[in-house]
């Protein structure tokens, strides 16, 4: 018969508190054979798998053996002559554990009960650790007993007693000045009405010096960008992805398992889900094809505490054990960086990957990551595979996103890394050494493009971020407005991040060097520049029509042929960067749509402009792109023959990434 959980009055009495008894302690294992919960062949096997991952017993069975977790509990309760304590019904003494505090509780995994008589009850989720620490907890609180507690009800019963601290851990890590909560949103509004005024009365008074002077602006982005995207182009060619410890000639040999004699590690996958009703039974299914054991995954589905639609469409879903509900609760903002921030305190893994709601990863995804950690230097703090889409065919702005991404991904992104610059980071598919996390204060939970302003900071504290080879399908936006919406949350976050960064430009100079700080002026500036100029060099169109240009009388006959050459010029980095990038990536039934890329590069300047207000007037404004909206073709691409389409003398904007 299964003993209850403890009570505060049993606890008074009950000798099973008592310190545990003296002598070898029985092994876990031979304690649930004993009980009948698994058998012994199931034991013995899991004990063999054990010596080469840094997991528990108990978890291993949980995942190969189906072990619930109450007859684990039960069994540690007869290991270590300890009772669960019910903390949902007997909450913890407020007093006591504020004693202890918030960070100590998270990082051990217990929390003080009550005190009985002279000593004190100590909750614990990990046994073993709570031994290693008693020296420490009695120094602090006297004589102390420790009592066992299920993981669900220790979350919830930190919720309730540290809320405000809890929202302090998820949005205010960073210092102000390293984050966007201190946004200068007067002053920002300020300037920017000072600018359209100054470019109001300057295009009534002078209008063809205004002219001049944005197209300037404009030309300069433009120079700036393609002379990026070029030498990116160069340095990609230069050598492929890493994807293993072992290079020869033409011959790639791909490890997906660490070195002899290294353990290899949890790896606990976070998954920010908001309004997911659709996404839930196809996500599940995306996650099982991964190939690295189940023991030593551990997927943290993240859902805000308001959403009902989608905790209650996972609460109607059977979860295999590895996979984990995390309920944020409310704060001052709802974005997916607070939710990544409180989710990482209840991360297992010594290594933290990031996935999107509909993404489908590559099944040897997690393998080759474990393996790329293992081999490289600890200042290698985080890996980027890439993203393409499993709907690319769906509708024109599909085909065109996903030319978008394989420039960004397999090109751009590639040739940054070795050029010595900040990467930045996409929104998913990053993995990360966990202590590095913690180490730079995690995410900004007031950036709405929190990965951008990540991989800055990795670099300006000495990290690196290398790219795999290695490729995440997920859902592209099908429709015109949600992926203006999308795009604009993207150049938002840009900007956002870009501006804190250059409150000390000295200090970014010495933090990236010459190099990484004019990347970061080119990737960031001059983007979000270029998109709210562009209709200026649209205006050129009317020379390649062979009409006038109201700019011909003042550039002349040289400077018409230069700005003619400098749109040509970035037009074929353009499509060479498309078409190497199409070729790499596997995609070549999308070349013809290369030629539409200049009216699906027209969208980012509406974008911009969406972005701009936001930025005026609601700047930590998440607005959310809607998933499962499209069939799951899976992670393979349907093959089509696709018509051709005329080209335009026009540049492409940089993509700013996902």
């Amino acid at each position: 018969m299964d003993r209850p959980t403890l009570s505060l009055a049993a606890a008074r009495t009950d000798p099973a508190l008592a310190a545990p008894a003296a002598g070898v302690r029985p092994r876990l294992g031979d304690i649930l054979a004993a009980q009948g919960a698994v058998s012994r062949a199931q034991v013995d096997r899991a004990v063999r798998r054990q010596r080469d991952m840094q997991v528990r017993l108990g978890e291993l069975l949980r995942a190969d053996a189906g072990l619930d977790d109450h007859a684990l509990l039960r069994a540690l309760e007869s290991q270590w002559s300890a009772r669960r304590i019910d903390l949902g019904a007997d909450p913890p003494d407020g007093f006591l554990a504020r004693d202890l505090g918030l960070a100590a509780c998270l990082a051990h995994g217990l929390v003080p009960w009550r005190r009985i008589g002279a000593a004190t009850v100590v909750a614990t989720i990990n046994p073993d650790r709570f031994h290693a620490l008693r020296d420490d907890l009695e120094a602090r609180f006297g004589p102390v007993m420790m009592a066992l507690v299920a993981e669900p009800l220790f979350r919830e019963a930190l919720a309730r007693l540290f809320p405000t601290d809890l929202r302090a851990r998820s949005e205010g890590r960073l210092p102000p000045e390293a984050s966007c909560r201190s946004w200068p949103g007067g002053t920002f509004r300020n300037g920017a009405f000072a600018v359209a005024m100054l470019l109001l009365l300057g295009a009534l008074a002078q209008p063809v010096a205004a002219l001049v002077a944005v197209s300037l602006v404009a030309l300069a982005a433009l120079l700036a960008l393609t002379g990026l995207k070029a030498a990116a182009c160069w340095a990609a060619l230069g050598r492929r992805l890493p994807v293993s410890p072992a290079e020869r000639d033409d011959t790639r040999v791909v490890t997906l398992h660490p070195p002899p004699g290294l353990r290899r590690p949890v790896v606990s996958l976070i998954v920010p889900l908001l309004r997911e009703e659709r996404i839930a039974g196809r996500l599940l299914r995306r996650l099982a094809r991964l190939k690295y054991p189940r023991a030593l995954l551990d997927i943290c589905l993240v859902v805000e505490e308001a959403d009902r639609v989608t905790r209650d469409c996972l609460a109607a879903t059977a979860l295999p054990p590895h996979v984990r509900v995390i309920v944020v609760p409310a704060g001052s903002v709802k974005t997916k960086p607070r939710a990544l921030n409180y989710a990482l305190d209840h991360c297992r893994g010594s290594i933290v990957g990031v996935y999107d709601a509909e993404d489908a990863p590559d099944p040897d995804q997690i393998a080759l990551v474990v393996a790329r950690f293992a081999e490289s230097p600890p200042e290698v703090a985080c890996l980027q595979g890439r993203l393409s889409f499993y709907n690319a065919q769906d509708t024109w702005l599909t085909r065109c996103f996903t030319v978008d991404y394989a420039i960004w991904f397999s090109m751009v992104l590639p040739g940054i890394a070795r050029l010595g610059m900040a990467v930045p980071l996409g929104g998913t598919t990053l993995f990360f050494r966990r202590e590095v996390l913690d180490r730079l204060g995690r995410w900004d939970a007031f950036n709405v493009t929190e990965d951008a302003d990540l991989g800055l900071r990795l670099a300006r504290a000495g990290f690196r971020t290398e790219l795999i080879d290695t490729t995440t399908q997920e859902e592209a936006t099908r429709q015109l407005w949600p992926w203006v919406r999308q795009r604009s949350r993207w150049l938002k976050g840009y900007a956002m991040t870009y501006i804190t960064h250059m409150r000390h430009p000295r200090q970014l100079w010495r933090d990236l060097g010459a190099v990484g700080f004019v990347g970061v002026q080119v990737m960031f500036l001059a983007s979000l520049l270029q998109a709210l100029t562009a209709p200026v060099l649209w205006s050129w169109w009317l020379v390649a029509a062979g009409l006038p240009h109201p700019l011909t009388p003042v550039l002349g006959l040289w400077g018409l042929v230069g700005v003619t050459g400098l749109l040509v010029l970035s037009e074929a980095v353009n499509i060479t960067l498309a078409g190497l990038a199409l070729n790499r990536t596997g995609r070549r039934g999308l070349f013809p749509w290369v030629l539409t890329l200049n009216a699906y590069y027209m969208l980012t300047t509406l974008a911009a402009l969406k972005a701009l207000a936001e930025l005026l007037y609601s700047p930590f404004f998440w607005d959310k792109t809607d998933h499962g909206l499209s069939d799951d073709g899976g992670p393979e691409m349907r093959p089509t023959v696709l018509p051709s389409a005329p080209i335009r003398p026009a540049a492409a904007a940089m993509a700013p990434g996902p």
